[in-house]
């Protein structure tokens, strides 16, 4: 028994020779959304930065994500591949994007914008954390549309038959990571911010690097591992190893944490 797979196009939208992909659509949205979300955020006090600059940062993060979260997919996970296919370094519509270099590239983005405007780099990574789940509940529902990183096999009522992942049923551990990693961590930091938190710099930034390695983590036991990857010691995943030191830097920036006025980290 399994659910039958939604046969939906990957192509959102055709206007003669230009195919729009729901893949592209949901990194508009989620950038978008989580922006918005992050500039109310940061108006609020304590202030993490200005209007202007709120309006300014999402350029910033947009780079760092794309940036990112290629070189991070194409370094961490097939740099044999891409050695030898320079080229297809830049063909994104195909996929093949990294979180952990996409988050890499975003601390490099917030760090030089942090400088750049003299402002406090963990109140401003506190702020745009909070915008984070978003994106990564659309870029989840993306891959489940793409019918890519599908699940391992499983007799689960609610298993599906991917296009591209055989005859047998399949975890859809696309919708177990939009859930864990974009909802569940968008209501923890949620209810963190309510209790006051960001008037301790770099805990909601540390909860959050957390959240995203336990979820990981825990949706990587029911997600098929890539095919060029396959298993790594002890039948951990890529994706579980690379998850390890955001916890153990999370949970160093909350052990650092000062109250505001008492941080270096000032406003």
């Amino acid at each position: 028994m399994a659910l039958p797979y939604p046969d939906i196009d990957p192509v959102a939208v055709r206007l003669g020779p230009i195919a729009v992909r729901w893949y592209a659509l949901a990194y508009i949205a989620g950038i978008y959304l989580g922006w918005r979300h992050v500039r109310k955020i940061s108006l609020k006090a304590p202030k993490a930065m200005s209007e202007q600059q709120a309006d300014d940062i999402v350029i910033w993060c947009t780079l760092g994500i794309v940036l990112g979260g290629r070189l991070g997919y194409v370094l961490f996970y097939q740099p044999d591949y891409f050695l030898f296919h320079p080229l297809e370094i830049i063909e994104l519509w195909h996929g093949g994007m990294s979180f952990h270099g996409g988050l890499l590239g975003v601390i490099a983005a917030l760090v030089l914008f942090a400088r750049h405007h003299r402002l406090s780099f963990l109140m401003v990574g506190d702020a745009v954390v909070c915008g984070v789940p978003l994106g990564l509940f659309f870029g989840r529902i993306a891959n489940f549309i793409n019918g890519e990183l599908f699940g391992r096999p499983s007799d689960a009522p609610w298993a599906m038959i991917f296009p591209r992942g055989g005859p047998m049923p399949r975890h859809p551990s696309q919708l177990y990571e939009a859930l864990l990693e974009g909802v569940v961590l968008f209501l923890v930091l949620y209810l963190l911010r309510q209790r006051g938190y960001r008037q301790r710099p770099g805990v909601i930034a540390g909860a959050f690097l957390i959240g995203y390695g336990i979820a990981r983590i825990i949706a990587e036991c029911f997600r098929e591992p890539d095919a060029f990857r396959g298993y790594l010691a002890f039948g951990t995943t890529e994706g579980q190893l690379l998850s390890i030191p955001l916890i153990l830097f999370g949970a160093w920036l909350i052990a650092r944490a000062k109250p505001l006025a008492l941080s270096k980290e000032g406003p």
